[in-house]
C-alpha cells in the first residue's frame, strides 16, 4: 500500500527520483501516464493488470466508453527504474501535468501520483473542497475508523 507525500526535483533530462519506499512496492516494471486533476498516475504491473480487466469489460458499442477507453489507457506506457532509482518522465506527460521542476509524489493506497508541486499546493488548499465536510460524506458511505 502506498502512503505519504514526497518533494523532488527533476533533472534537465526529465527524471524525478522516486521513494525508494515506492520502489520497493512498484516492482522493477510499472506503468505511468495521465491521470486525473493534471497529475501522472502510478500503477504497479498487477494493479494496472487487474484495472485492465475491468476496462476490458467496457462496450466496444458504448461512445463513452470507446472515448474513456481511448483516452485512458493511450496516455500510459510501461516504464521502469534507472540505477539511481529515477524514472524517465515522457515529455508529453510532462507537459500534460505542468512538471518542470519540482514534483510532489504521493501515495494513494494502490497508486503513486506525480504532481506539479504548483498545482499541488493549489489543489490541497481549494476553496471548493472541504476536507471536514468530505470526510463527514466517507461515514455514509461506511467508510469510518
Amino acid at each position: 500500500m502506498f502512503t505519504g507525500e514526497y518533494s523532488h526535483s527533476f533533472d534537465k533530462k526529465g527524471r524525478v527520483i522516486i521513494p525508494a519506499k515506492f520502489r520497493n512496492e512498484l516492482g522493477e516494471r510499472f506503468y505511468i501516464g495521465r491521470g486525473l486533476d493534471k497529475c501522472l498516475f502510478v500503477y504497479p504491473i498487477d494493479t494496472w493488470n487487474e484495472f485492465s480487466q475491468k476496462l476490458r469489460k467496457l462496450s466496444v458499442f458504448s461512445k463513452e466508453h470507446r472515448y474513456f477507453s481511448r483516452k485512458f489507457v493511450s496516455g500510459f506506457s510501461e516504464c521502469n527504474f534507472d540505477k539511481q532509482g529515477r524514472i524517465l518522465v515522457p515529455t508529453p506527460l510532462r507537459e500534460y501535468s505542468d512538471l518542470n521542476d519540482e514534483a510532489v509524489i504521493i501515495g494513494v493506497l494502490d497508486r503513486i501520483e506525480i504532481w506539479s508541486k504548483g498545482i499541488w499546493e493549489q489543489y490541497t488548499n481549494a476553496d471548493d473542497l472541504d476536507f471536514n465536510d468530505i470526510a463527514e460524506k466517507m461515514v455514509e458511505l461506511g467508510i469510518d475508523m
